[in-house]
């Protein structure tokens, strides 16, 4: 069984993958399902047809037929859904905070504490299971729902708040999970890390990947040597002198990434327990001082990180849409104790 840690990793992993194949010079016409079920290990050609139903198979770009063929220097993408839950869900009345809705996405701002993805062990409870709850309650005819019928094309970590974007349809789906592929999905986090930045704005580069020797976490591999190839930019919003309120934008959606980057250069996040953030990084271990970080690891007992905006393509108009989610009352809290402690420090040292 798995731990609450390891599903939290699962929780934020990234839902799809993605596969490139480009054609050599020598190749002979073939239609495209055959010529992947020989490129694909373990593939079906009732599942290649699927996906090339859904649009998850481009050829130079756009969607094709299955009867389609292949010829010298196409270029073939192939999404794929990775995750391994195939069972059904269990619908749960679970209280959801939708921002908006229409006939192809719901918005969702997902609270500290809860799992979006039902895994191992962790089979109720979750944003999913409300979901299916909900998405049941809208049509009863849907007396069973499988995972596939919940297009989640990416996810937040169990103690990060903020904004998630679910589609309601395969087509919403396959367009939303493309955007994210193609880094076009407009996403920016607040958080409060510890330290104060040399800089006012930066970019952290560095592949992330799991962890060698403890496997529940990842790290960062600045040489590229494992991992995936991973992007986080950052800007300095308010500065306490200890701690710094920050806003990151991501070009690539790798699992923990904010945390892992901001942990590699020495500003882990706020009460981060999994990345060195749960103790005094930055100031004197004075009592007084010592009381004060305690008292604000009580109010918010999580990392403070919030998805705040989410902005995408519409799958259906076309047209872009953006969302905004407030910063939340635990992170807001200890936001202001800090912006008060700043400007008296000299009380306390």
């Amino acid at each position: 069984m798995k731990t609450e840690e390891e599903i939290e990793i699962q929780d934020s992993e990234e839902l799809y993958e993605k596969l490139v194949l480009e054609i050599d010079k020598g190749q002979e016409p073939l239609r495209i399902d055959k010529f992947l079920m020989t490129r694909i290990e373990g593939a079906t050609r009732n599942k290649i047809q699927q996906a090339i139903d859904n649009e998850m198979v481009l050829v130079n770009d756009k969607p094709i037929k299955s009867n389609y063929k292949v010829k010298p220097a196409d270029k073939i993408v192939v999404f794929d859904n990775k995750n391994p839950e195939t069972t059904d869900i269990v619908p749960e009345n679970i209280p959801l905070n939708i921002v908006f809705e229409d006939d192809d996405i719901m918005i969702i701002n997902k609270p500290a504490g809860m799992v979006v993805h039902p895994g191992s062990g962790n089979y109720s409870g979750t944003l999913v299971n409300g979901i299916a709850y909900y998405l049941q309650k809208q049509n009863e005819e849907l007396t069973e729902i499988p995972l596939s019928r919940l297009g989640l094309v990416h996810r937040i970590d169990k103690n990060t708040t903020g904004l998630l974007v679910i589609a309601k349809n395969q087509h919403a789906m396959s367009h939303l999970a493309k955007q994210f592929f193609n880094h076009t999905v407009h996403r920016r986090y607040v958080a409060l890390a510890w330290g104060n930045f040399d800089e006012d704005n930066g970019t952290i580069t560095g592949h992330v990947g799991r962890h060698q020797r403890f496997r529940k976490l990842f790290t960062t591999y600045p040489d590229g040597e494992y991992g995936k190839d991973a992007i986080t930019h950052y800007k300095v919003l308010e500065r306490f002198n200890y701690v710094t309120l920050i806003e990151c934008r991501l070009e690539t959606g790798r699992t923990h990434q904010i945390r892992v980057h901001m942990q590699y250069i020495g500003h882990p996040l706020f009460n981060d327990d999994f990345y060195g953030g749960d103790r005094i990084v930055k100031g004197t271990v004075f009592a007084r001082y010592k009381q004060f970080v305690d008292n604000c690891f009580a109010l918010c007992n999580r990392q403070a990180l919030h998805a705040k905006e989410l902005g995408f393509i519409h799958p259906t108009t076309g047209k872009p849409v953006h969302f905004v989610s407030e910063i939340p009352e635990d992170m807001n809290a200890v936001i202001e104790k800090w912006r008060k402690y700043s400007t008296n420090k000299n009380d306390t040292e």
